[in-house]
């Protein structure tokens, strides 16, 4: 009996989990295309290129879209159960709401497990690929793609080309004009042509341009444009060239070389970087500080500024005291080599300083992010477990199946925590928090409640039965009444409740008529 109730339950559980997963990541997947689509599109990517791209970015996504998943999922689940009274059905058996959710909190368990190891090793790898894919997308320049009457500078930026008419089916380009200016000397040439064809070799690597009855207009300027320049006309029938080209082809990149941040390193890795950025950040500290105060500022063996013995040490051998009155009595050549002294130490200083202090809080910077990477990644597998303890007893308690009403509810929860997540992880980036306060915010708010909901949903409370919340605002109301009437009584004896009064009986009064 008790198999085959939970194999009921279970079974019920992993539909709308099947279901709310894929729906969760198409809608962060049609968020992810909208973001990049102007980057896709115009570059002739092969299919199978945004295939691969959309995968990767997909697997990055499942920190973030698990979570609601599991909520919407719970939520469904029980509140099916609910609706079709099979959850009062198991109750009224003798079975607890602990004991009906056993299995599906043991699936939840497995999935927060799964979860770690998908966040660990799994979506960093795929970060680096999917960034490693976009840098390549983004270096790769667009196909040609001519417009009639427009000049089309997609090949170099110092070569520009203009089409009156392009035929679709032909390809044959009509009145063909070419500003070319890629010289280095400062030469520039400019083509005029009837038709012709301009293509790509099939490698990628070189532009074919073949002309028909044109013209070549080159002014050749020799270095000394400014007097001395020249210009040479020539006609021709059939004219070809061949343009190196480069950026038209898609070169894949490696991953490992090119990305090596915090998001691309599993839990060992961000440790032992972690351990090198401490040492990284105490070693800036103090060769920040140390060093300008004993090398720059308070010198001892060494002469810091260009001044007489007699100014730097008085006759017992230690610092004169009295060094302005000293240098007050120098004349004004003296006293303007010691302030230029001065003043190229304090520059050198200030210079050694900001070089220091800028590596210091790079490193910095990189600290925080890495602890807060490594943090997020046992933070969000938590999350998952706690999202499904909000989840499950919230649909015992609500009733309702279907998508609507739990779809409402899990926005509202994972907008919540998204926001709590989101301001902790920016505390903790900037230092005011530590890493673990700041990851672990969310967890720490959503945990109580997750037991209170486990709690009301126990004792078969009406948390969300709007009958009951006006059953006690009618008690609320009965026992505030006396307490009112006291105070209006007290008031309406004051002359300034009766001017109130009176106003409001003259501003009804002329409604009144008005109507």
């Amino acid at each position: 009996m008790l198999k085959t109730i939970h194999r009921l339950v279970l079974k019920s559980f992993l539909g709308p989990l099947v279901m709310t997963f894929f729906i969760v990541f198409f809608v962060l997947m049609m968020n992810f295309i909208w973001r990049y689509i102007d980057e896709l599109t115009g570059k002739g990517l092969d299919a199978s290129v945004i295939i691969e791209l959309l995968f990767y970015a997909t697997i990055n996504m499942i920190p973030l879209g698990l979570p609601l998943a599991m909520l919407l999922a719970a939520i469904m689940t029980m509140g099916n159960l609910g609706e079709n009274f099979e959850l009062q059905a198991m109750k009224s058996a003798g079975m607890s709401l602990m004991r009906i959710m056993k299995p599906l909190i043991g699936v939840a368990v497995l999935m927060s497990i799964a979860s770690f190891f998908v966040i660990n090793n799994l979506v960093p790898y795929a970060y680096k690929k999917s960034q490693s894919i976009l840098y390549d997308i983004r270096r790769q320049k667009q196909v040609l793609e001519f417009q009639d009457g427009l000049f089309f500078n997609g090949i170099d930026e110092n070569l520009s080309i203009r089409v009156e008419h392009q035929d679709p089916e032909t390809g044959l380009l009509n009145n063909v004009l070419i500003y070319d200016n890629r010289h280095a000397n400062g030469n520039m040439r400019t083509t005029v042509a009837e038709s012709g064809y301009i293509r790509l070799s099939d490698d990628k690597k070189f532009l074919l341009i073949t002309l028909y009855n044109g013209e070549n207009y080159e002014q050749t300027r020799n270095g000394e444009w400014y007097n001395k320049n020249t210009l040479r006309h020539d006609k021709f029938e059939v004219q070809d060239m061949k343009v190196v080209m480069s950026g038209f082809d898609f070169e894949r990149t490696d991953e490992n070389s090119l990305i090596s941040g915090s998001q691309a390193k599993n839990i060992v890795e961000l440790q032992h970087h972690i351990d090198s950025l401490d040492r990284s950040v105490a070693e800036y500290t103090t060769s920040s500080y140390g060093p300008l105060l004993q090398e720059n500022i308070f010198v001892e063996d060494i002469q810091v500024l260009s001044l007489p013995d007699s100014l730097r040490k008085d006759k017992t051998g230690f610092r004169n005291a009295n060094l302005l009155d000293s240098l007050a009595k120098l004349d004004v050549r003296k006293r303007s080599e010691v302030w230029q002294s001065a003043r190229s130490v304090a520059l050198n200083s200030r210079n050694a300083f900001s070089f220091d202090e800028t590596s210091a809080k790079e490193a910095l910077t990189q600290l925080y992010r890495s602890k807060n990477d490594w943090h997020k990644k046992l933070s969000l597998p938590v999350s998952v477990l706690i999202f499904f303890l909000i989840g499950a007893p919230l649909g015992a308690i609500i009733r309702k199946g279907g998508l609507g009403t739990p779809i409402v509810i899990s926005v509202a929860f994972f907008v919540f925590y998204y926001i709590v997540s989101l301001n902790g992880e920016k505390a903790a980036k900037e230092g005011v928090w530590s890493s673990f306060s700041g990851m672990w915010l969310s967890s720490f708010i959503l945990a109580p409640i997750a037991v209170y909901l486990i709690i009301k949903a126990t004792n078969d409370s009406s948390l969300l039965d709007t009958e009951w919340y006006y059953a006690k605002m009618k008690q609320i109301e009965e026992k505030v009444a006396p307490y009112w009437n006291k105070v209006q009584q007290r008031l309406s004896r004051t002359k300034a409740w009766q001017i109130v009064q009176q106003r409001l009986a003259n501003r009804k009064n002329k409604k009144n008529k008005l109507a």
